[in-house]
């Protein structure tokens, strides 16, 4: 009896023609209730899957014969990957199979609102002839600022340089030296948005990223600029860019991607709005791009099912890492401090050292740094990043790697550091696990304190002296945010004190100016660990 792979989206016929010429049973089932999925889940060697498959822990835990879950495409957000990682589940993806695809999309969309292709095609079909009314304008020695500078929006780089236009990038990953071979200029998210008449986002989707182009972002944009997303709905705030639309702030806006898919009623002023070109998520809905990505995952699945090396795996590393209960917290740990470091720098990144203290850290001191490169990365990085790729994303960013085994944990059984050198400066968070899976923030930049590094941490330096912390805690108070918990870390009576607040929900950005502002308030970051 052949071992069974499950298809349940539709994917390219090239995945069954493999599949069955290597020896194994595809069992296509499209479109399958949760308790028909749970039936086929529980008889299925390897499951091959897109979007539109959510494969949950439920469906996981009924399937006892499953070695391997495919996805036909980059994202993994509708695998439970906990749940898959703990029953010794593989899970797959295929990276590089529709890079080109979308990067296409984006400079075909960057031409339509350069020259109003469709709203000039709707015109001529509808009877007309306004020649006037469709005056377009040239790409050449236009300014194309690029968000998110990854594998795609290199390669809308590659293609948009051909164009001669100026190429900006705003990517707090990536080192400038790997910016300039692309013939991309890394500049801060002001300059950008200041310099561009043109923009387009390759970011994902995250609390960094959600609502990016808001309101006042796109307020310091050029009057006129024109933007396009093939990346991930609500990265543009479309309210904003509607009323942005409508001022004529911005020019002309491409759309691929939605808040909400498909996009509803409400949202109709926006895709039919005159100056928006609005596709349904099509930038990597070509031939060539669904069957690449079919071929690779199917390929990587066969390789599994027969107990080959493959090279996709997004939990490879951390199955080998799953018997080893100890070491468990510390990659969770680690990644905390990779993120906080990230969102506390400034600049451009050049260095990450992971220094371990204690027996756990040092056993594990390769894979808890690679856990704090995912935790660092993971935020701005448009690809999903694991524990398999980081140390080469890490590469391609321009990121130096290095570990340290120190012996002196400084008053704790097991500690771990991460220290962040950028082109502004450098950062150093430090962090421990008190029992058997309870992890803490204990160190920044010098300062000793106790925070879980969880949720929303709003940390600031301030003169110690008595009223300030009241005087944060009423700003908040005013905006309506609870406080959860707070620590307080200092050199000496008098001397500047670091505090570190856990709130309920992030704080609003003129809450933050209005804290930064205060006499004695310096140095003000608003966390999402």
């Amino acid at each position: 009896m052949p071992e069974t792979v499950l298809i349940t989206d539709a994917v390219d016929a090239v995945c069954v023609e493999m599949l069955e010429a290597s020896g194994f049973a595809a069992n296509v089932q499209l479109k399958r209730s949760p308790e028909k999925l749970k039936a086929l889940a529980a008889e299925a060697d390897g499951w091959i899957i897109r979007s539109g498959t959510e494969v949950t822990a439920e469906l996981l835990e009924a399937a006892d014969r499953l070695k391997v879950v495919g996805r036909a495409g980059v994202g993994v957000d509708n695998v439970d990957l906990e749940a898959a990682t703990r029953k010794g589940i593989l899970v797959i993806n295929a990276p590089e199979g529709n890079t080109i695809s979308t990067a296409e999309h984006t400079c075909a969309m960057l031409l339509a609102l350069a020259r109003r292709i469709p709203q000039a095609n709707a015109s001529l079909v509808g009877g007309s002839w306004e020649r006037k009314a469709f005056t377009g304008s040239e790409l050449y020695e236009k300014t194309l600022g690029i968000v998110g500078v990854g594998k795609i929006g290199r390669a809308v780089a590659e293609r948009m340089r051909g164009f001669g236009m100026r190429l900006l990038g705003f990517d707090p990953v990536l080192a400038p030296e790997a910016a300039e071979r692309m013939g991309v200029t890394l500049v801060s998210l002001d300059e950008l948005l200041e310099k561009s008449d043109f923009i387009t986002v390759h970011t994902p989707l995250n609390d960094a990223t959600r609502g990016l182009l808001g309101k006042e972002n796109l307020a310091r944009c050029k009057p006129g600029v024109r933007l396009v997303n093939c990346a991930r709905g609500g990265i543009l705030d479309e309210a904003a860019l509607l009323e942005a639309l409508e001022s004529g702030q911005v020019g002309g806006a491409a759309l691929d991607v939605y808040s909400q898919e498909p996009p509803p009623p409400e949202l109709e002023a926006l895709t039919r709005h005159p100056n928006v070109v609005a596709t349904p998520h099509i930038a990597a809905s070509t031939e060539e791009a669904q069957e690449k990505v079919a071929r690779q995952v199917t390929e990587q699945v066969i390789g599994a099912l027969k107990g080959e090396p493959v090279l996709t795996a997004v939990n490879a590393l951390a199955l080998r890492m799953a018997g080893q209960r100890e070491v468990q917290p510390y990659l969770r740990l680690a990644e905390k401090l990779g993120k906080v470091a990230g969102q506390l720098a400034d600049g451009h990144l050049r260095r990450l050292v992971v220094r371990c203290h204690g027996d756990v850290p040092h056993r594990y001191a390769e894979v808890l740094t690679i856990a704090a490169v995912k935790g660092l990365l993971g935020r701005w990085v448009e690809e999903p990043v694991n524990l398999v790729n980081a140390p080469v994303l890490a590469e391609e960013m321009g990121l130096r790697l290095e570990e340290q085994r120190a012996s002196t944990p400084g008053g704790f059984t097991s500690l771990l550091e991460v220290i962040l050198e950028t082109s502004g400066g450098r950062r150093q968070v430090a962090g421990t696990v008190f029992g058997a899976d309870d992890p803490r923030l204990v160190r920044l930049d010098g300062y000793s304190f106790e925070v879980r590094p969880e949720g929303n941490i709003l940390f600031y330096k301030n003169v110690d002296r008595p009223g300030m912390l009241a005087t944060v805690g009423g700003l908040l108070a005013e905006a309506g945010i609870n406080i959860g918990a707070l620590a307080l870390g200092r050199t000496g009576p008098g001397a500047v004190a670091l505090t570190a607040i856990s709130v309920d929900e992030p704080v609003p950005e003129d809450v933050l100016r209005g804290i930064a502002a205060l006499e004695g308030v310096e140095d003000v970051y608003l966390v999402s660990a």
